[in-house]
């Protein structure tokens, strides 16, 4: 009876993750091998995936061009917005019905925490980290890490360290 608990348990871990990344490979651009979708997420067709991608519940809208780099990896619930209401040149109060369309691009071998939010026109520089519950309204740079509201650069890291592991191969 157990070893029908246990494979009953890990049918139960695994159609939903294979469901999940079934609707992001559908719904995206493109998406690259390895791609991972832990808990239901929502991207648009301008999302463009690389490879070894994971995503924990994330959320991107808008109208704007979202390129993620190989081994990116989010925590639960990050968001992605691509666009605003005009505010400042529309033609109505407190805003019309035009947008303003930024995209963004997230390099190779980044790591988003929980609940961070990304806006529209940022850069996000290869091997950055951004702290948990972040608003990212600016480039990050390489391997800088970051956090807070609006997220700053508040330390780097080992980028020698950090090389050595990108050049062993050695991605989670």
């Amino acid at each position: 009876m157990s070893g029908i608990l246990g494979a009953l348990r890990k049918l139960l871990r695994w159609l939903p993750r294979t469901v999940c990344a079934s609707a992001v490979r559908l719904k995206c651009e493109s998406s690259g091998h390895g791609l991972r979708v832990n808990y239901w997420s929502r991207l648009t067709r301008r999302t463009v995936l690389g490879n070894n991608v994971t995503v924990n519940g994330m959320e991107i809208t808008g109208y704007g061009r979202v390129r993620i780099g190989d081994n990116f990896l989010s925590g639960r619930d990050c968001l992605m917005i691509t666009q605003v209401h005009n505010y400042d040149r529309g033609t109505c109060i407190p805003y019309d019905d035009t947008y303003i369309v930024r995209d963004i691009e997230i390099a190779d071998n980044v790591w988003l925490g929980d609940r961070v939010i990304v806006l529209g026109g940022v850069k996000i520089g290869e091997g950055a980290i951004i702290q948990a519950g972040s608003v990212v309204i600016k480039d990050v740079p390489r391997c800088a890490v970051a956090g807070g509201h609006p997220a700053a650069v508040f330390k780097y890291r080992d980028i020698g360290h950090y090389e050595a592991l990108k050049a062993a191969g050695r991605f989670h």
